[in-house]
């Protein structure tokens, strides 16, 4: 019998609290989450509540006294963010805005860690020592920095668009920075066969997992998929993002960059956008877990012993790299404004320095002091990032000019004007009539064999639950014009309506209804349009037959439209907001149909 041990579900349950607490709050003030998670890491950890529960006992069962039992699963958030990253990434974006990630990114990196190595070798620490924290140090936070523009509506600007170039390449470079330092950890004549022993298996394992990957992990999803089963496709993922993280470090390289290399394998198929909405709240969970054992591991007594040390350190790196990143800026001829709000948000630390530190730590690359030190400095400046971002936003309100060709759409193509949920016979018909009046489009569906015939045909159609909370909006909802549902499952319809005008107030929606109580049910959710497919049946029935028995079309259309009308003003509720919109159409035939007409046959 095993026997219940209330404190082995300690740190978990004080992690979910925190989570419950944390994100709603911060949210509401407007602050990044990932600061709340800092900050309750730092209170709750063994220099916090963990030092007074020493003293008074009833405060244990709110400290997290011993960080090491969180830290293997804390190390998945950075995992599960990789993979997210290299979802988004693609060879057509890269090309995009290749000049920015490998041009700018590369500058910026190597003139910070050449900066900073200089400024470390000055204070004392052994060349080893300089070059990882030279490297680690240059390196910025994608987990604050990301979402601190996308708060402030900022991500889609050329400074947005810059800042993501260059910490694209920057975790780009966390594999080799990783792979380095293993290398200085070796001493001695047998750094030559550890390079042999170290790359024979890093190329094996790499190359399974790309060729094989490329193989096996589309049908996979293409299997799963078909099941039609929320829960396998969603263990399906986690097997992916964990399986190929295991198989990297049996290789000897890290985790992240396996789940980095699955993303990009997924990223080019239909599957991406599901796994992008079904992996991203372990991303957010396991990624705040991250930070709040970083926050836990933030020495108090010894910052508050040596405050200058501590917070001078953290000023210090934010001032070198705000000069270094706005030299870089200058040097690939961006505008002033737009170096200047770069060079800011880019200035603090980031996560991968304890990455890149930890691991050093652990091969003796690295003093535990400058070690200590650094996380202190790193973590302080990492809490100034929203600050930043905010002077950021009042410098970059004006526009600035630049070569917009270099910040074009993240994708590398035209967002999609109209998304179509459900591409069956109706769905294809409206995607049809778009095509032919040269509106872009995006469709989606759940048969996993439709999707990939249509993919395979050039379509741009990806598989997913557009019901799903935040699906429509990876799908590019927010800029399009319409959304137009023509499902004929009324309860998955009626979900996917609520929540489309729930999240996007402005957006047209046309939905296909399945009888006049349906389309009734679908204007109070708030569509602009509801089409009851009896009701429409009738009509066109109607034109059929008015039309062959030689009444003028142009009559013909008129009535229709009149009948039309009756039909919607009958089915809307009083006052909705959408009745006008949804009777423009109509009131332009309706002024087509009293021009002169042809005289009809005669009968």
């Amino acid at each position: 019998m095993i026997r219940f041990a209330p404190e082995q579900y300690k740190e978990a349950l004080l992690f979910l609290g925190t989570a419950g607490v944390v994100v709603p709050l911060f949210r509401r003030l407007k602050i990044s989450p990932v600061l709340g998670f800092l900050g309750a890491g730092i209170l709750l950890g063994p220099y916090g509540l963990g030092a007074a529960a020493r003293h008074i006992r009833w405060l244990a069962p709110f400290a997290l006294s011993d960080v090491e039992q969180i830290a293997p699963l804390a190390e998945f958030g950075v995992v599960f963010l990789l993979f997210m990253i290299g979802l988004e990434l693609s060879w057509q974006r890269l090309a995009i805005i290749g000049r920015l990630v490998f041009g700018l990114g590369a500058l910026q990196v190597l003139a910070s860690a050449a900066v900073v190595g200089s400024l470390s070798a000055l204070r004392g620490e052994t060349p080893v020592s300089s070059a990882v924290l030279g490297f680690a140090i240059s390196l910025s936070s994608t987990a604050i920095v990301i979402p601190v523009l996308a708060d402030a509506k900022r991500l889609g600007t050329a400074a947005g668009r810059t800042i993501f170039a260059v910490l694209l390449f920057q975790d780009l470079m966390v594999a080799p920075l990783l792979f380095m330092v293993t290398m200085l950890g070796i001493r001695g004549g047998g750094v030559g066969t550890a390079l042999i022993s170290f790359l024979v298996p890093a190329l094996i394992g790499l190359s399974i997992l790309i060729f094989g990957g490329r193989l096996v992990m589309p049908r996979l999803f293409r299997h799963v998929a078909a099941a039609g089963s929320t829960e396998f496709f969603m263990a399906a993922c986690l097997f992916v993002v964990i399986g190929t993280g295991v198989e990297t470090a049996a290789s000897g390289l890290s985790m992240g960059l396996g789940a980095f290399i699955a993303g990009i394998l997924l990223a080019e198929t239909e599957y991406r956008r599901e796994i992008e909405v079904t992996i991203d709240p372990f991303r957010g969970l396991l990624l705040g877990l991250f930070f709040v054992s970083i926050g836990a591991s933030l020495d108090i007594p010894k910052l508050i012993s040596q405050p200058l040390a501590g917070f001078g350190l953290a000023l210090g790196i934010i001032a070198v790299k705000f000069c270094v990143n706005l030299a870089a800026g200058l040097i690939a001829r961006l505008p002033l404004r737009v170096a200047i709000e770069a060079a800011l948000l880019l200035a603090p630390g980031g996560e991968f320095a304890f990455v890149i530190v930890s691991a050093a730590r652990a091969v003796n690359a690295i003093p535990a002091g400058a070690a200590e030190d650094a996380m202190i400095a790193v973590t302080l400046s990492m809490l100034a990032i929203p600050f930043l971002g905010a002077v950021a936003k009042r410098i970059g309100k004006r526009p600035a000019a630049l070569d917009q060709a270099a910040f074009a759409p993240a994708a590398g193509a035209p967002p999609p004007e109209a998304i179509i949920v459900g591409y069956g016979r109706v769905g294809q018909l409206v995607g049809d009539m778009l095509c032919l009046h040269g509106i872009r489009f995006l469709a989606v569906d759940t048969d996993a064999a439709l999707v990939a015939r249509f993919r395979r045909e050039g379509h741009d159609i990806y598989f997913g639950n557009a019901a799903r909370l935040g699906f429509l909006d990876r799908c590019g909802l927010a800029t399009a014009k319409a959304l137009i549902v023509t499902m004929d499952r009324p309860e998955e319809a009626e979900a996917i309506v609520r929540g489309a005008r729930t999240g996007h107030p402005g957006v047209v929606i046309v939905a296909r209804a399945r009888d006049a109580a349906h389309a009734t049910l679908l204007y109070r959710l708030g569509v602009s349009d509801a089409v009851p497919e009896t009701i429409e049946a009738s009509l066109q029935l109607s034109e059929a037959v008015l039309v062959d028995m030689g009444i003028p079309m142009g009559k013909v259309i008129a009535s229709i439209h009149e009948k039309r009308d009756e039909f919607r003003k009958l089915l809307q509720p009083a006052g909705n907001p959408e009745t006008g919109r949804a009777i423009k159409f109509s009131s332009r035939m309706k002024e087509m149909a009293k021009r002169p007409q042809q005289p009809g046959p005669e009968p």
